[in-house]
């Protein structure tokens, strides 16, 4: 068996890949913040939707494609865990307040977009609002752990 695992990839650092007997620890964290008092399945959807968005906007943290031992491919996720908290309004509001201080790559979901059908209406409803005034029931931020960590101070890890 080889001493260097190609599943674990590189490290955060973009630096050679990890040896199979070493933690894949990584200086970046993405989060995902979800307003205490949605439903179980607005939980699921808003997540989702979130995490699309750092998806395509912050590629490295999107590992390699997988595949099965019968060769069945299969897409890349992300490379690094996703933690999920919950806090009331007020916190998430400050949340986002942090995160845009910070010019942390960030996405967000509003009370408005379960009234929505598609992209082009979640778009404009999002727009339709000044940023103070936005009803956020979820943010997702990437960055480094330090600033992650702020960004998120009085949220609780999700049950």
């Amino acid at each position: 068996m080889s001493s260097v695992s190609s599943t674990n990839g590189p490290n955060d650092l973009g630096g050679a890949p990890v040896p199979e007997d070493v933690p894949v620890r990584f200086d970046t964290k993405i989060v995902v913040v979800l307003r205490d008092d949605l439903e179980p399945w607005q939980r699921l959807n808003v997540t989702a939707f979130l995490v699309s968005g750092l998806g395509t906007a912050v590629p490295e943290v999107v590992g390699e494609p997988y595949e099965d031992a019968d060769a069945v491919a299969y897409l890349p996720m992300f490379r690094q865990p996703v933690m999920v908290f919950e806090a009331s309004k007020e916190t998430l509001t400050a949340a986002h307040g942090r995160a845009l201080s910070r010019a942390l790559p960030r996405a967000i979901f509003t009370s408005d977009l379960f009234a929505t059908g598609n992209d082009r209406d979640n778009r404009a409803a999002v727009r339709a609002v000044p940023t103070g005034d936005l009803d956020l029931v979820g943010l997702a931020v990437h960055g480094p752990r330090n600033a992650v960590d702020k960004v998120v101070k009085g949220a609780r890890m999700h049950p």
